[in-house]
């Protein structure tokens, strides 16, 4: 019993330590776009979004029981099996982080569930039918919702101020963007604070601890709640640059309407119970204001990125998790082993990390080795350029405007995307 109690504590540390990275990697989800606008300084954006986090946790356990009750069968679960599926989740994490995509915490969570249930008990204890329709149908549902909303609401919003001041009119938008982040970050402690409320009581369930069927307890809602916030607090700026510089340049009224969709979209999620990711809600709004302004592009080089970084989350947090899980199976030397192998592997990315330091003092410089480049334009985006009408009016100045066909140096930089 002594060492089934280690094991179960040392699961909530590590589902903990998940939630720790899952604040810092999705902290851009929130800030980003305020951040990048210049609406808030980042160390001031970032403690907002942490403090709003917090609240969010304790808004609704919804998520955490489609998680602790319904994607994998309770029974036979070990608490080792969700100790892998951590560490499938930890590892990607750090890893999408290095490199500055924005890809879903919430999906690695599942990847790793699924993949270590699977190892241990076979497909068959997985719930096919919660997987499809509150994880995999969300996962495609939620960008392509959140950005034709976001396209629309820029588009309006640029109409409706045609005729506006241009200052007078950025600079409401600037207030209007602090209100809609804030807003975005509760609804993210609202959704993903509780995946690791829902994995430390499927843990607890599976240890013996709490009853079948049951509610997150008080002190797992609260500390899901503190540690996603201590890792929102330190700032993902890695991902803060690429999604408020690396995607699309935003102006304020842009901003404003990205971040507004995206919270609609995380707070009806979260009411129905679906486990959403915030980070495909947030990317597709950002890329659908970046098209709703007329003359904005997208960098479809960087966004292929990240959707690729999308794909391969389920099935890489599903393989490392249940390659976790066999090892797991040896006994508490194999379980040692991988908590070796964990925390040596996140040392080590930390520490390439410090080869190029990415923190709030340079969030907004985009024009490094590392940070998207400008691209040439395409053809089809250079098409679409010769036939633009100009802008309505001020408020609709584009600072980044695409260069028409006729340039004489075709090889010159240029914000737009290639298409």
């Amino acid at each position: 019993m002594e060492s089934f109690s280690l094991i179960l504590a040392i699961v909530v540390v590590t589902a903990l330590a998940f939630d720790f990275t899952n604040g810092f990697h999705d902290t851009a989800n929130a800030m980003a776009t305020t951040i990048s606008t210049g609406a808030l300084k980042p160390k001031v954006a970032v403690a907002m979004s942490a403090v709003l986090n917090l609240v969010g946790a304790f808004l609704s356990v919804e998520v955490a029981n489609t998680i602790s009750k319904g994607l994998v069968d309770e029974a036979g679960i070990r608490p080792e099996v969700i100790f892998a599926a951590l560490v499938g989740a930890i590892l990607w994490n750090l890893l999408t982080w290095l490199v500055g995509l924005p890809s879903s915490s919430s999906h690695a969570l599942m990847g790793g569930l699924i993949g270590a249930t699977v190892a241990s008990a076979g497909f068959g204890a997985v719930h096919g039918d919660v997987l499809v329709t509150k994880v995999l149908i969300p996962a495609i549902a939620a960008p392509l919702v959140a950005g034709v909303a976001a396209m629309l609401a820029t588009r309006l919003t640029y109409r409706m101020g045609r005729n506006a001041d241009a200052k007078a009119s950025e600079k409401g938008y600037r207030a209007g963007q602090i209100a809609s982040a804030g807003l975005v970050s509760l609804a993210h402690g609202t959704n993903d604070a509780q995946k690791t409320m829902g994995i430390i009581t499927l843990a607890l369930v599976a240890g013996g601890a709490v009853a079948p069927d049951s509610d997150p307890p008080m002190w797992v809602i609260l500390s899901a709640g503190i540690a996603i916030a201590l890792g929102t607090y330190l700032g993902g700026w890695r991902i803060i640059r690429t999604m408020g510089k690396g995607l699309t340049d935003l102006q304020p009224q842009q901003g404003f309407a990205a971040q507004t969709s995206a919270a609609t979209v995380i707070l009806a999620s979260s009411h129905l119970g679906f486990s959403l990711s915030t980070t495909h809600s947030v990317s597709g709004s950002v890329m659908g204001a970046g098209l709703g302004r007329k003359g904005g592009v997208v960098r479809w080089s960087t966004a292929t990125r990240m959707f690729a970084a999308w794909g391969l989350t389920l099935p890489a947090a599903a393989l490392v998790a249940a390659i976790a899980e066999w090892v797991c199976g040896f006994g508490d030397w194999g379980t040692a082993v991988v908590a070796v192998f964990l925390v040596a592997s996140s040392a080590a990315i930390w520490k390439i990390s410090r080869r190029e330091i990415i923190d709030h003092t340079n969030v907004n410089d985009h024009d490094t080795p590392k940070a998207p480049a400008e691209e040439p334009a395409g053809v089809v985006t250079q098409a679409i350029a010769a036939v633009a009408p100009p802008p309505a009016g001020p408020a609709e100045d584009i600072s980044a405007t695409i260069p028409a066909p006729a340039a004489t140096d075709p090889q010159a930089p240029s914000a737009a995307s290639t298409v």
